[in-house]
């Protein structure tokens, strides 16, 4: 890998180096380290508000600025304080997946009337708190969820989830896929789609929304398999006479290598204004990577440095389980150092505290000198991370900080 190809092509006005020191939200990143110490995610709200914006200035170009919302899939990141932000900014809804993010949206602010819910496998506990947060717009993804809801709450309004069969994600990484060739728990397929419908008649439930997720991280080459997606998805809308709403769930991605590419906005814009333009649905969007994820960094403090044959490993004080899609999903975390210097850069892997064989954070980075730095940076933590975070082996603890 060149060497200006893996520190240039993720570079922006508010992420980079000056004067060979690396910036984050206007803050020199060394300055962070040291007052919050590691391992610390740091979130730049400013570059959420900016994400935000981008994402519906191209629904505004597409003519569906007045049609479509957007519903901030809040397990990409749930931190209270961002949470708030985004309330008070007032360009997005919440999408919340358990009883518990319900909650905490709520206490941040959200009317249950502003949250979009879809979950699987729901116990009565969860849906007897559900359903004490009057509006909250309901989505079920099972004839058991439909049956459930419909006893608690006949005669409401809810949305169904569909399955059209088809997966997307980036590099078509079938961990990141909801649908596709091999059965998934999500959603309800065509064959039980009529039950379904049949389910909810039974309980006087007004079918308003048509919801489908079928993937995550998708980029620019991903997109005609999108409108094939959104495709399948119109023949469930067209069978469900009353359906008002169609909710096109998330996955919009964000580069991860310089190979990657920017997601193009405009052309995926153009995909909905296809298959939804001609109509009067309104139209809600999920996305939770494409605007938390380059919004933060994680932080690590390095603990050693050594050659084990032909490999020289950096040492870091947090492993996988703080941000375990570089393991679960193969999502790479470039490593970034805080201070570029002269002379020859060397391949680096990079690896974590836990004591478990998944436990790389990334192979053979090309890093400079790194015996006199203390600190690393890892670059798209903003999403996926913390949110997924588990104390395994112990080491669950780190800190959470967002930047204005």
């Amino acid at each position: 890998m060149e060497q200006s190809g893996y520190y240039g092509w993720w570079q922006r006005e508010d992420l980079g180096y000056r004067n060979k020191q690396l910036y984050f939200a206007g803050k020199p990143v060394q300055q962070l380290a040291e007052q919050y110490g590691t391992p610390t995610f740091v979130y730049s709200f400013d570059r959420a508000r900016q994400n935000l914006a981008r994402l519906h200035d191209a629904l505004q170009r597409a003519g569906l600025s007045g049609r479509a919302s957007v519903m901030y899939a809040m397990k990409a990141n749930r931190f209270a304080p961002l949470l708030t932000a985004l309330k008070l900014e007032g360009l997005c809804g919440i999408d919340a997946c358990s009883p518990r993010e319900v909650e905490l949206a709520v206490a941040c602010g959200f009317a249950p009337g502003e949250i979009s819910f879809t979950a699987g496998s729901l116990s009565q506990r969860d849906l007897a708190t559900l359903a004490r947060f009057s509006g909250l717009g309901m989505n079920c993804d099972s004839l058991h969820a439909i049956r459930a809801w419909g006893a608690l709450k006949p005669g409401s309004s809810v949305g169904i989830r569909v399955n059209p069969g088809l997966g997307i994600s980036r590099q078509d990484n079938e961990r990141l896929q909801y649908g596709g060739e091999v059965t998934s728990k999500f959603g309800i397929y065509r064959e039980q789609f009529d039950e379904a419908l049949d389910i909810a008649r039974s309980f006087d439930l007004t079918v308003e929304k048509i919801h489908f997720h079928t993937g995550c991280g998708y980029l620019t080459e991903q997109l005609e398999q999108w409108d094939r997606v959104l495709g399948a998805c119109r023949w469930f809308i067209e069978r469900a006479e009353t359906v008002s709403v169609v909710n096109v769930g998330g996955g919009l991605g964000v580069p991860h290598l310089a190979e990657d590419g920017w997601l193009d906005l405009d052309a995926w814009a153009g995909v909905l204004k296809k298959n939804f333009g001609g109509s009067s649905l309104r139209i809600q969007v999920e996305p939770g990577e494409y605007l938390l994820k380059d919004a933060g960094l994680l932080l690590l403090g390095k603990t050693y440095l050594e050659q084990k044959r032909q490999t020289m490993f950096l040492g870091v004080d947090a492993g996988f389980n703080l941000a375990p899609e570089p393991a679960y999903y193969q999502l790479p975390f470039q490593p970034l150092p805080l201070r570029l210097t002269e002379g020859e850069y060397s391949p680096v892997t990079v690896v974590g505290n836990i004591n478990e064989a998944l436990d790389v954070w990334y192979l053979d980075a090309p890093l400079p000198d790194m015996r006199d730095q203390a600190y690393l940076a890892l670059i798209n933590a903003g999403a996926y991370s913390a949110s997924m975070a588990s104390n395994h082996c112990m080491r669950g603890e780190f800190q959470e900080v967002l930047l204005p």
